[in-house]
């Protein structure tokens, strides 16, 4: 067992400008243009330097010191990251978002980021306020409350409950205010919605395989803007976005072929460029490319050779090839000459073999380093083996081979032992370049070899999907780096969040790893505010050895994101530890058909309500893990939550860990951040209803 890990500095707030921190720290983390500036490098004269900070800086943004501007300062600073819209992460985003609501900003949302109004607090959002508000919220990026699934379903249901006040749920006047939250509604409810769903399709980032039956249903339909299949126009098919990758090869074999080309010529061309992602294009090929029988006879009888540098730098390359064509008309020399223009074609797994195999013909002793920075798109072929082979000298080369698209698991670390036979050591800047994601690929014993020194140089690096198996290690090598160079329990927190929990959706992980008991009380006592997207991160079986008060002082001013949590796994394997009577200091439901229940199902249906017009159903993409997706069948389908505000139910000796920061609460109800709350000012009643829905409910 390990032992107790000391959170370094004293504890309490910081001790320097609040801004100070946060631009120093910011800065720290933003990359090269930083690297000039240390902790705690600026100076309190600088104040106002946030107001004309850059994208690149703000990005590092963190709540512990913004927590001491005042509130105009805060403000400001929300409008200024909405004005360069700065793409924060869910973990900064949920902590902004209560910010904003003890300082009172909520009402100023039209100057709010979209992505931070989908972490707001909807009983604080007047009722007048409630049409704009979904609108601008439905333009943020919904999969940021993947953590949050109460949330993201309170949400899509007050926007239906919205819709359904001024006509059909899914008409073209409706489809604006609903925006991304189309994305988690089912099939059924895309056929049946107004052609101009394709609008608010187009920001999804995937479907699932029922939405794409109804994509291509709603196409054939032909009451789009694009008509009947055998009417559409290039401009119309490039007008469709993304969604074009999604179309069955029974439609694609009834668009004129001109047409079809046209638009095949335009894709891959957008592949090569960069512009459109390998895996997205190769779905596109592989469907048009399987409606085309008609030009099989069009293809030309090639012999050996046929295939020339020319041919290779034709968009129509593969309408023209099939993979057993490319095997028998592609000459060694030209393949070697011109790798790198056929592997901007988006190839078929096939045909990637087809390639693969050729190489190995050419350089049986291993591919030599020129020619794997050029490979990224094979490298998922590679066994372990057959990389052993290669020669990795440089980062450079490193950094080519592990920029894939594709999953890498095994390769990523046969990778790295190739380099770090000729290297050995892993510098701060390469695991700065190659990003949290390939570090999880790393074997422990590889994770052992980076200096405490380098992993300090890298900063906070993204390590979410890592698997349990290296969280252990990560943990205990990342608090060696930052528990010696960390001036203050924030400034520790702030370089350690990635590495304290060990994120295993959909379900609660089996085995030990991430932050021990003893770390977490320490930061619980340092008041660092944990954020919720960080805390469902931690260990389910360390997190039950956590009682009320140790979670209360951990979460801080956070705590009452519980509610917007309570179906994620890992909050409800903790609440199920929990008697009624410490449900109910926490405010959330103490019924026996609760989420904490073993037999009751989770609060937060995916169904929407019962109203006099038929609303759609609801369905993730992703985001509710484990049975937080499984629709509730019994009690109020409008209550996904419990009712009682957090803060008539805590203790008054623990009311002070509402109060935090500079900003006057206007409540104490509302700096819970429950988000049920009772009154007529929220987008839900007292009885989980949006407002305006009573009498028809």
């Amino acid at each position: 067992r390990r032992g107790a890990s000391r959170v370094p500095g004293p504890r309490g707030a910081l001790q320097r400008s609040g801004l100070t921190l946060l631009l120093s720290l910011a800065t720290h983390c933003s990359g090269p243009q930083a690297k000039a500036l240390s902790l705690g490098g600026l100076d309190a004269s600088g104040a106002n330097l946030w107001a004309s900070a850059n994208c690149s800086l703000l990005q590092g943004f963190w709540c512990q010191p913004a927590g001491q501007l005042p509130r105009d300062q805060l403000s400001a600073l929300i409008q200024r990251l909405a004005l360069l819209q700065v793409p924060l992460q869910a973990w900064q985003l949920s902590c902004l978002a209560n910010l904003a609501s003890r300082c009172g900003l909520q009402d100023d949302f039209t100057l709010h980021p979209p992505n931070l109004l989908l972490f707001y607090n909807l009983s604080q959002v007047r009722e007048a306020d409630c049409r704009a508000f979904i609108r601008r919220a439905a333009q943020g990026d919904v999969e940021l409350l993947n953590h949050l699934p109460d949330q993201r379903v309170a949400l899509q249901r007050v926007a239906v409950a919205v819709a359904c006040l001024v006509g059909t749920w899914l008409s073209a006047s409706n489809l604006p205010l609903l925006g991304a939250l189309v994305c988690d509604m089912d099939a059924s409810s895309i056929s049946a919605a107004d052609p101009h769903v394709l609008g608010n399709l187009q920001r999804c980032p995937r479907l699932t395989t029922a939405q794409r039956i109804a994509l291509n249903s709603l196409l054939a339909g032909g009451k789009t803007s694009l008509g009947p299949p055998g009417s559409w126009t290039l401009e119309g098919l490039q007008a469709l976005g993304s969604l074009a990758t999604y179309i069955s090869p029974h439609l694609w074999a009834q668009v004129q072929e001109a047409v079809g080309l046209g638009f095949f010529s335009s894709m891959v061309a957008a592949c090569r460029a960069g512009r459109l992602r390998q895996h997205e294009a190769r779905r596109f090929v592989t469907s048009f490319l399987g409606s085309k029988t008609k030009l099989v006879s069009s293809r030309p009888r090639l012999s050996t050779g046929n295939i020339t540098a020319t041919t290779l730098r034709d968009n129509l390359f593969l309408v023209h090839y099939d993979c057993a064509q490319l095997e028998s008309c592609l000459d060694g020399h030209v393949l070697r000459t011109n790798l790198e223009p056929l592997l901007q074609h988006p190839l078929p797994t096939e045909c990637q073999r087809v390639v693969k195999a050729k190489l190995a013909q050419i350089y049986p002793q291993g591919l030599p380093e020129d020619q794997l920075r050029l490979i990224t798109s094979l490298v998922y072929l590679y066994s372990c083996t057959e990389i052993g082979q290669w020669s990795i000298t440089s980062r450079d080369t490193v950094m080519a081979l592990l920029a894939s698209d594709v999953a890498l698991e095994n390769q990523t670390e046969a990778v790295l032992q190739k380099f770090l036979e000729h290297n050995g050591t892993v510098s701060g800047a390469l695991l700065l370049a190659v990003g949290g994601t390939r570090l999880c690929w790393m074997s422990p014993q590889q994770i052992q070899t980076i200096h405490p020194q380098e992993l300090r140089m890298a900063g906070a690096l993204d390590v979410s999907s890592c698997p349990q198996s290296r969280k252990d290690v990560l943990y205990a090598k990342a608090h060696e780096a930052f528990s010696s160079s960390s001036r203050t329990p924030a400034a520790y927190y702030h370089f350690m969040r990635p590495y304290l929990g060990e994120p295993c959706p959909p379900h609660p992980c089996p085995h030990s790893g991430g932050a021990p008991a003893e770390e977490l009380q320490h930061l619980a006592q340092a008041n660092i505010s944990m954020d919720i997207d960080t805390f469902t991160s931690l260990n389910p079986r360390v997190l039950q050895s956590l009682d009320i008060s140790n979670v209360t002082a951990l979460l801080g001013h956070n705590v009452g994101d519980l509610q917007k949590a309570r179906s994620h796994p890992t909050i409800r394997s903790w609440l199920y530890s929990l008697n009624r009577s410490a449900l109910g200091q926490l405010g959330l439901d103490t019924s026996p058909a609760g989420p904490t229940s073993p037999t009751g199902p989770a609060h937060g249906t995916r169904g929407p309500p019962s109203t006099t017009h038929q609303a759609p159903h609801l369905v993730h993409t992703s985001g509710l893990p484990g049975n937080a997706a499984q629709a509730s069948t019994s009690g109020s389908p409008w209550a996904p939550l419990g009712y009682l505000p957090l803060a008539v139910a805590l203790p008054s000796g623990l009311l002070w860990l509402l109060h935090w920061g500079t900003c006057t609460l206007a409540s104490v109800d509302s700096a819970a951040s429950g988000w049920l709350g009772a009154g007529k000012t929220g987008l839900l009643d007292s009885a989980g209803r949006p407002l305006g829905l009573r009498g028809r409910l």
